[in-house]
């Protein structure tokens, strides 16, 4: 039997469950969780939500995603990356773009293919028909052509662009299939 000195000790079954049986041990592990998600959240992964249908079928519309701001810290982007790019609107205003065009390339769109360089890029992500017609566009070289997955949307309709290295924050995490 327990006696009244040991009963006055121990925690009760309800500190047990919120707060542990040492409790200094658990503010610490709490700081340390504060700590680390705001340097993770802050630095590191930024969330962005999709507005609009630009990224379908990749990404849907209301999603909300997460962006690698340390992706490119050792290398260059790459083409096929999603990456979200901020605008000049705003801090919190950004686009995600997929990366068709590299700095120096020729990019052009014939009978709704994309053609970088003269040859023909397969796109597995591209899942609409596409009828879009552009000529050659010369890529500057601090400059990536970044397009949408959706290609079923009129040219004049899509954004898209050549932004420089500097507005692209970073890379669009991808998502999970369900």
């Amino acid at each position: 039997m327990a006696t009244d000195a040991e009963t006055a000790q121990s925690p009760s079954w309800l500190q047990r469950v919120l707060i542990g049986r040492k409790p200094k041990r658990t503010l610490v592990r709490i700081v340390v969780l504060v700590v680390v998600s705001l340097v993770l959240f802050k630095f590191v992964l930024q969330p962005i939500r999709v507005h609009g249908g630009s990224m379908l079928p990749s990404y849907r519309e209301g999603g909300i995603h997460f962006v690698n701001r340390l992706a490119y810290l050792f290398h260059e982007p790459r083409r096929g990356d999603v990456v979200a790019i901020r605008m000049l609107a705003g801090e919190h205003v950004m686009y995600m773009k997929r990366i068709v065009g590299l700095p120096g390339e020729t990019v052009a769109f014939c009978q709704g293919r994309l053609y970088v360089n003269g040859r023909l890029l397969e796109e597995p992500y591209v899942k609409s028909a596409c009828f879009w017609e552009h000529g050659p566009e010369q890529v500057g070289p601090d400059q990536y052509y970044v397009v949408g997955d959706n290609r079923d949307m009129p040219w004049g309709d899509h954004e898209k662009g050549r932004p420089t290295r500097d507005f692209i924050i970073g890379k669009v995490l991808p998502q999970r299939s369900s």
